[in-house]
């Protein structure tokens, strides 16, 4: 080999240990820090974000994600305050902001679950086993107005009295022990505290609210992102709901190996309940949507309107507003 090959060679080398190290150094400067707001602790409606940040599909897009436990004011304020890029959060929670004149700077960028999983649970010996029959009993209720509407909504559609139904105003943390005092039905998510009653042996009755009235078939729990943020870096939007979205269709696909990475990063969790969780809740990521996240926009408008209807917001909800689907993958 001639003296100006060997030149030529080396020096072809040397560029490309240049490219190289610049690509990697730029990499590193280049990843993008995001913080994530969960709505309470870690549960299975979160599964699909601990496996995307340990499969390392978070990090394939040049994306570090934060996970944290949210601020009194919960996701939406950490959101719109710029303390947080996306989180978690209901279409029931973020509409009081968006029919106000000055809405909070919060949108919907996707479903984390594609139908209500949410209801009211008894014991069955209470004999709870439809709407109506709540007539007489306890319920313990936090006081929303959105709540109590949607509980009187569901009596009367059965022929029951609202006014006949007791309420307790408190917080459940325990839902065993809330049902075995005064407390005869609770507003639960099944996914959970559903479950978790399976697994401890209890016999109940499960009024689900999406079964028993489509306008109740609302999203919930779902994404939320900041407006600002999105319009500021929609690449690095698009870029994190790609990776979330493997991170849930992976969970979808393997439920054991998915709780097993939930359990790993939140070891403070009842191995036996997420396990049972995960299994159950898996039908729900995507279910019959076309697509992981999607929003159908009737689903979502059909509950504001009954929002509307129902005067329950400080103003009129427009139809369409509050989500978009334009980043998903």
């Amino acid at each position: 080999m001639n003296k100006n090959k060997i030149i030529l060679i080396s020096t072809a080398a040397a560029i490309c240990a240049a490219i190289l190290s610049f690509s990697s150094c730029s990499s590193k400067k280049d990843t993008k820090k995001i913080t994530f707001a969960l709505d309470w602790t870690p549960n299975t409606n979160h599964t699909g974000l601990y496996v995307a940040r340990e499969k390392g599909f978070f990090a394939e897009e040049g994306l570090e994600v934060e996970i944290v436990q949210p601020s009194d004011g919960g996701a939406e304020i950490m959101i719109a305050t710029g303390r947080a890029q996306f989180g978690v959060g209901f279409q029931d929670s973020i509409a009081p902001a968006l029919a106000q004149s000055e809405e909070i700077p919060v949108i919907a960028v996707g479903a984390l679950l594609q139908h209500n999983t949410s209801g009211l649970i008894s014991l069955k010996e209470k004999g709870i086993d439809r709407p109506k029959a709540l007539e007489g009993k306890t319920y313990a209720t936090w006081e929303s107005q959105v709540e109590l509407t949607t509980i009187k909504q569901l009596m009367e559609g059965d022929g029951g009295d609202f006014s006949k139904i007791k309420l307790i105003p408190t917080s459940v943390y325990d839902i065993v022990a809330a049902l075995n005092t005064n407390i005869d039905c609770v507003w639960i998510y099944y996914a959970w505290d559903g479950i978790k009653l399976q697994i401890d042996g209890y016999e109940t009755n499960y009024l689900d609210f999406g079964k028993i009235n489509p306008v109740f078939d609302y999203y919930t729990p779902i994404l939320i992102s900041r407006t600002e943020f999105l319009k500021k870096e929609p690449e690095t939007a698009r870029a994190f709901m790609k990776a979330l979205r493997r991170g849930y269709e992976f969970a979808i696909d393997n439920p054991e190996e998915a709780a097993e990475i939930l359990c790993k990063c939140a070891p403070e969790l009842d191995r036996t309940l997420v396990f049972a969780s995960q299994k159950w809740i898996g039908d729900y990521y995507k279910a019959d949507a076309k697509k992981w996240g999607y929003i159908e926009p009737e689903r979502w408008n059909r509950f504001y309107r009954w929002l509307n209807e129902s005067s329950l917001m400080p103003g009129t909800l427009p139809e369409n507003k509050g989500f978009t689907n334009d980043f998903l993958n």
